[in-house]
């Protein structure tokens, strides 16, 4: 990079655990894919587009990776518990900047963090199942967590469900990142769909008056 500076290109990895109960523990996953409407009567500007949500029934139909084209996001519901329109009470996640590792799946440290082979993966919750690369990833061989347990393929509808989001950063050193280095933003947003009836924030008190002297 510079003189007697070394600074090697490189990837950060984390995965979240997000143990879901909307309004409730019986729960589903759904993933949303925006497409556009065909061109016709109903679509005379050729303009439209609408969501598709697919149902998660599985664990291996669940893990998936961010589409850019299709904006895809995920939905969890609780069909047990209705809205004001009647549809199921519900959360959005939506995922904020990420990437792909860029290692062989060979590479050891892969090997032993299969989570990041996909974004998004869907398990039932289990109690002894917290770590996405497992409980030793340091002394792993490989296959750990969650390429091991969702080999099992156990059905997500209508349980308590998991959701685990792998999120990356690629970072490319730049003189600038010497000697203090800027901090990276990544991350993702959980926003409710439905689960309220209108806005909650319709009932906050108005602000406080502010009087002052001159």
């Amino acid at each position: 990079m510079a003189p007697q500076l070394y600074a090697p290109n490189h990837q950060h990895f984390f995965n979240v655990r997000l143990d879901l109960d909307v309004d409730g523990p019986v729960n589903s996953v759904y993933q949303v894919d925006v497409v556009a409407d065909a061109a016709g009567p109903q679509n005379p500007f050729e303009n439209a587009f609408s969501s598709k949500a697919k149902l998660l029934e599985s664990e291996k139909q669940a893990a998936a990776n961010l589409n850019l084209e299709t904006a895809r996001s995920w939905k969890i519901v609780n069909p047990a518990q209705l809205n004001a329109v009647g549809e199921p009470v519900g959360y959005r996640f939506l995922p904020g900047d990420n990437c792909v590792p860029f290692a062989s799946k060979n590479a050891w440290w892969r090997k032993r963090a299969g989570f990041v082979n996909h974004h998004v993966w869907v398990t039932p919750y289990r109690e002894d199942e917290r770590h996405a690369a497992g409980n030793y990833p340091n002394q792993s061989e490989g296959g750990d967590g969650l390429p091991r347990w969702t080999e099992q393929d156990r059905p997500l509808v209508n349980t308590d469900v998991v959701l685990w989001y792998t999120f990356g950063h690629t970072h490319l050193p730049r003189p600038e990142d010497y000697p203090v280095m800027p901090a990276a933003y990544i991350g993702f947003t959980l926003k409710p769909l439905g689960f309220f009836d209108e806005n909650p924030a319709k009932d906050l008190p108005p602000s406080a008056k502010k009087s002052c002297c001159h």
